[in-house]
């Protein structure tokens, strides 16, 4: 994938994730350079491996992340909608952290500021996709998700 794809995939990664934040009060988030540049070396590493796993929490600082893998090439939208579709499985009324609610609750979470996106191609032709999230959402303290995760407007 060449510079200017990646550049229009990332700014397409980030609309999606702000209009999606939006229904949910969140503020819009900002593209970082650096979140980015660490999501792409993400990306590439898992491209070269073929497993799907998240990095190590030290070395992505105090970011939070999204994973994403297809057999084809993933476009921005579909990332991002896949993430968000398990709004579907998130309990307003009983707010808090699930596996199955997780790539969804930090797209909207309301305290993220910065968002970072790395893709990469496998040599089978699957797609690997990274977002960081700064500061991390999905803290599990109490009020956390509350705070974080609002409901969407109608």
């Amino acid at each position: 994938m060449g510079k200017s794809a990646s550049k229009l995939f990332r700014e397409e990664v980030l609309k999606t994730h702000n209009e999606y934040r939006k229904k949910h009060q969140a503020p819009p988030l900002k593209l970082s350079s650096k979140l980015c540049g660490e999501a792409t070396r993400y990306a590439e590493s898992l491209a070269s491996t073929r497993i799907l796993k998240h990095s190590v929490e030290s070395s992505r600082g105090s970011c939070g992340e999204n994973l994403a893998w297809a057999s084809y090439d993933q476009s921005a939208k579909d990332v991002s909608d896949r993430w968000y579709n398990e709004v579907n499985q998130y309990n307003f009324n009983h707010p808090g952290f699930s596996s199955g609610t997780g790539h969804f609750t930090a797209m909207v979470w309301k305290s993220s500021k910065k968002l970072g996106v790395g893709k990469a191609v496998a040599s089978d032709g699957s797609t690997f996709v990274v977002a960081r999230y700064f500061p991390a959402g999905n803290i599990t303290n109490e009020g956390h998700f509350q705070a974080n995760v609002l409901p969407p407007k109608s």
